[in-house]
């Protein structure tokens, strides 16, 4: 149920709707956060193994080539979900755009995808997301992002980059900013997904094609409804 402060407001929707619908389009991931793909990804991110990036770019890679059907013709813009300056110089690099780098370098057609380190930044820096309630992720990531230059997004379908697809509040909140700075659409691709992720997207499957088949059985009724009465 709607609050009553966003009663009669437009657009206004539901939590539930608002979890099953996120703001982006789709989101795709090479393979689930386990195993080798968990122990490379790590390897990258805290023990600054910087080749583990050209590995793990090959399989962003696949990843994009997934989804490019899906995507409109003419060039994408590839944004990597940024680190706050103090933690990539901590770190040396931002492991999101290293390997984005390194996947655009593996696409049959590189000069579709332009490569825009700067059009998302983060302004805030922001605490763990471990441990948190899906509300208090969205809390602590609140603001953190912005748009410095909205040109080069402007009417664009956005390809959105990072390691691990988690919960998938990080890159919602991303696909928010870039879509508020007038972003046509925002795509999802990693590396990897968590268990938890893909439990949660099968919940929202299920709970859009449930929307889907209603929708179907009132149109239908309506049908019959219009054939006996004329």
């Amino acid at each position: 149920m709607l609050s009553p402060a966003f009663i009669g407001r437009p657009g206004a929707t539901c939590g539930l709707c608002q979890r099953a619908h996120p703001p982006f389009e789709r989101a795709v991931a090479y393979g689930n956060y386990d195993g080798g793909l968990r122990d490379l990804i790590h390897l990258l991110k805290y023990q600054q193994v910087r080749p583990a990036a050209e590995v793990l770019g090959r399989m962003l890679a696949k990843a994009v080539a997934d989804l490019e059907t899906s995507l409109p013709d003419g060039t994408i813009p590839v944004v990597p979900v940024p680190l706050h300056p103090r933690k990539e110089r901590q770190r040396g690099f931002n492991q999101a755009e290293l390997i984005a780098r390194a996947a655009l370098k593996q696409l049959a057609c590189p000069q579709r995808f332009q490569l825009r380190t700067g059009a998302l930044v983060r302004q805030r820096e922001t605490g763990s997301q471990i441990g948190l309630t899906r509300h208090q992720r969205r809390e602590n990531l609140r603001g953190a992002f912005g748009v410095v230059s909205p040109a080069p997004i402007a009417q664009r379908d956005i390809l959105l980059v990072d390691d691990v697809l988690t919960t998938g509040t990080t890159v919602s909140e991303c696909a928010r900013v870039l879509r508020r700075a007038g972003a046509a659409r925002v795509w999802v691709v990693t590396v990897a997904r968590t268990l938890k992720t893909l439990e949660a997207f099968a919940m929202r499957d299920e709970f859009w094609k449930k929307e889907s088949d209603e929708k179907q059985d009132n149109e239908s009724e309506d049908r019959q409804v219009i054939v006996a009465s004329g």
